[in-house]
């Protein structure tokens, strides 16, 4: 029951989600097909009537949406607005994988790296490290991503000539043996990861030691210290199970801002991904394209906070009670 309430709640979210998404997008000034007829000067109004016709841009804007929408349940987004009239699912799926392996990355160094950053802190606290990640944290608050991505690219890539600073692969890859490509390919995508994570690891850091500094204050710590057990035990075997729940929940909500942020950093990076793709599309108008990157996010998104509440119904069974 737990479950499909959770299911039924996301796909009502999704559905409201997407109205907003295409009234939005349909708000902004300009059509599609002003990228085709404003640069021909030979373009008449009639014309643009007819184009305007025959992509069902002269309906209204509720109708159109009804028209997408019947298109997404039978798994068809539609056909992109640009001039090669490819299907949106096909420009999607060649983009996506990559989209996906940084994020993915990501959430993963964000927990390996910041959940022992928090736990030492709050258990040596006030110490030089705890002091050391502070400044770390309010530095990775502050800074901007793309300020960090530009002066990662001049020390690494350009002074020091360590990493590509652009791209995924080399202009060699083809020639190089399977490690060499697998290895080409991890050092394209170690200064975008990192990027995309820096937020992350000073937010979940300090969110750990936060709620490891609470737990450590219970009086079952205490007890459990009194009947002599071991600091490792009592941090490992009887905090850290409970500090972990909002962390768990704060790694799931995390997940729409590392996929907003490919935007940012696949650009910057020349990273041919779903988030270069997206400020292609909006560019152009595309909306058929944006419409579908949207949605695509939006489920990624939901599908990680549903798999933070499934972690958090595991970590603590009342959560399914309620």
């Amino acid at each position: 029951m737990f479950i499909l309430k959770k299911i039924s709640e996301m796909l009502v979210t999704l559905l409201g989600i997407t109205i907003l998404s295409f009234l939005i997008i349909h708000l902004a000034p300009g059509k599609p097909t002003d990228i085709l007829t404003d640069l021909n000067p030979k373009v008449t109004p009639e014309m643009r009537e007819r184009l305007e016709k025959m992509y069902g841009l002269d309906k209204p804007v509720l109708v159109q949406y009804g028209m997408w929408l019947k298109r997404v349940v039978k798994l068809d987004f539609g056909e992109s607005f640009s001039t090669d009239r490819r299907p949106v699912w096909d420009k999607i799926k060649e983009k996506i994988p990559i989209t996906l392996i940084i994020n993915i990355l990501s959430l993963v160094l964000i927990f390996v790296v910041a959940v022992p950053i928090g736990i030492y802190s709050a258990v040596k606290r006030y110490s030089y490290f705890d002091k050391a990640t502070t400044v770390f944290v309010f530095v990775g608050f502050a800074a901007p991503s793309f300020w960090i991505a530009l002066l990662l690219m001049i020390l690494f890539g350009v002074k020091l000539d360590l990493l590509p600073i652009s791209g995924i692969r080399s202009l060699d890859h083809n020639d190089l043996t399977y490690f060499g490509k697998l290895l080409d390919y991890s050092s394209h995508l170690i200064l975008p990861v990192f990027v995309s994570a820096i937020g992350g690891l000073a937010g979940i850091s300090r969110y750990m030691r936060s709620g490891m500094l609470e737990v450590i204050r219970q009086d079952y710590i205490t007890t459990a210290k009194a009947k002599g057990l071991t600091d490792k035990k009592v941090i490992y075997g009887h905090a850290l199970r409970n500090a972990l729940l909002p962390i768990i929940t704060i790694l799931g909500l995390s997940v729409p801002g590392l996929i907003g942020g490919s935007v940012i950093f696949e650009q910057i990076f020349g990273i041919p991904g779903m988030g270069r793709l997206f400020y292609q599309s909006v560019l152009g108008r595309d909306y058929s394209v944006v419409m579908g990157i949207l949605t695509i996010g939006a489920i990624l998104t939901l599908i990680g906070n549903l798999l933070a509440d499934l972690g958090y119904s595991l970590a603590d069974p009342r959560v399914r009670k309620t």
